[in-house]
């Protein structure tokens, strides 16, 4: 079954040059070992930090209106997503809880996909 890993936190350590550096080494390790093991799917992506988001939601006439940054101004981003395949929910916690920044006091949320 397939899941996804949503990797949420405070991306002031991601974009720390000295802390982020030895935060993608330990990443480049944990992405290698379950990649080799068969449980990470092609996909997935690192997002850039939160300032550069657009939102769009419902403008007051009904139209569509943008503004800068996220939708909710928060401590907390998503920071990217990682695809796997796991043999059940159990699996893929298991794969998750190594993730390198859950130390940092990042968050994984893992979910099933929704496959139609």
């Amino acid at each position: 079954m397939r899941y996804v890993m949503i990797l949420t936190g405070d991306e002031t350590h991601w974009f720390d040059e000295e802390q982020g550096a030895a935060l993608m080494e330990e990443v480049t390790a944990w992405w290698e070992k379950w990649a080799a093991a068969g449980k990470l799917v092609e996909g997935g992506a690192e997002l850039q930090h939160s300032k550069t988001a657009k939102t769009v939601g419902p403008g007051a006439d009904g139209k569509p209106t943008v503004t800068d940054g996220p939708y909710l101004e928060l401590k907390e981003v998503v920071g990217g997503f990682i695809l796997m395949e796991a043999d059940d929910i159990d699996d893929a916690v298991a794969v998750a809880a190594g993730w390198p920044g859950i130390r940092l006091g990042d968050r994984v949320e893992v979910r099933p996909l929704l496959e139609r």
